[in-house]
């Protein structure tokens, strides 16, 4: 899957996360693996209209719940930070999870973009480690797979569900209590209301999945970034430094050819605003979540007179970008 890194391009490689503790990683592993790797070539895969997804079933991938598990007393709202109570040092000595309170919305399926909370202790000390994806913006969507850590600790849950999970602790990191709550399934397109397009762009056509197709007008290309919102989402506003979750395809003014889409790729893309080129970091800030926005980009604003993968020198780039979430760089 991954063949390269498109340098400035806005898959590129670099990830930087503000979350500072082991097991959100450990629970999110395989999204943000897949997101990293997402910065390559494009491939001839026909557009999928959900995240990729994994063959294993989603409800019977979920652990059991045990004896470490069952001990865990939680309190608290879900979707708020949790509060627990337990015979310090709990042994864990496998991962374990038990429903705390099982929530009455739709039903998670493999290949769904989680938003969700978590609060996390050390099972030994009983001390906070911290909390993080309560307020908005402040935890990116994960895709749930029932090969990913995620999946089996929340399994097919429901919207509104908490759970407490046990994880085993390694030679770096102690045993950890996480308690996960799932506050929503995120739609992979951008849900924003239609704005009115504007004269001399690009047009944009959505398939039946939400694919978008670009046609470029036979006119000279604009010299400086211009940019369009096509959907005006109602969501957390993308701030410099943030790190987003994107759909988007990118095509050639010159001839309207597409050079990259994470749509082909069947998953989204996570960057860095501070890590992609010029043009489509001013695409992407102020932009709010849920909207869809179309920014044409000189050489100036692009890669210049240097030539990329699938990416002729002096290029002017028409993307168009889906948001579907946004990590502020504070949330950390």
């Amino acid at each position: 899957m991954r063949k390269c890194a498109m340098m400035e391009h806005p898959l590129s490689n670099k990830r930087s996360s503000p979350v500072r503790f082991r097991p959100l990683i450990a629970l999110s592993a395989a999204a943000l693996a897949a997101l990293t790797l997402a910065g390559c070539s494009s491939t001839t895969a026909a557009p999928s209209a959900s995240p990729s997804a994994t063959s294993v079933d989603l409800c019977t991938s979920k652990v059991a719940s045990g004896s470490a598990s069952d001990a865990v007393k939680v309190s608290g709202d879900v979707g708020k930070q949790a509060t627990v109570s337990f015979t310090k040092p709990l042994t864990v000595s496998k991962l374990q999870s038990t429903v705390v309170t099982q929530g009455t919305g739709d039903k998670l399926a493999s290949g769904d973009l989680v938003q969700f909370a978590l609060t996390e202790y050390n099972a030994q000390t009983g001390k906070l480690n911290g909390a993080i994806g309560q307020a908005e913006g402040s935890l990116l969507p994960q895709q749930i797979s029932g090969d990913s850590v995620l999946g089996q600790v929340l399994g097919c849950a429901t919207v509104g569900t908490r759970v407490v999970a046990v994880m085993p602790g390694d030679e770096s990191s102690p045993a950890t209590i996480d308690v996960v709550d799932v506050k929503a399934i995120v739609p992979n397109h951008a849900t924003g209301a239609a704005q009115a397009p504007q004269a001399g762009f690009p047009t944009v056509k959505l398939d039946g999945s939400n694919v978008p197709t670009i046609t470029v007008p036979k006119t000279d290309p604009p010299t400086t970034t211009k940019i369009e919102t096509l959907k005006k989402g109602t969501g957390a506003t993308v701030a410099s430094g943030d790190t987003v979750l994107v759909q988007y395809t990118g095509v050639l003014w010159k001839d309207g050819s597409v050079f990259d889409s994470s749509w082909t790729r069947g998953t989204p893309a996570s960057f860095q605003t501070t890590g992609v080129v010029p043009g489509f970091k001013k695409a992407l800030e102020g932009a709010t979540v849920g909207s869809q926005v179309l920014v044409v980009v000189p050489p100036a604003d692009g890669y210049g007179s240097t030539a990329k993968q699938g990416i002729p020198a002096n290029s002017t780039l028409v993307f168009v970008v889906d948001i579907l979430g946004v990590q502020h760089a504070s949330a950390g």
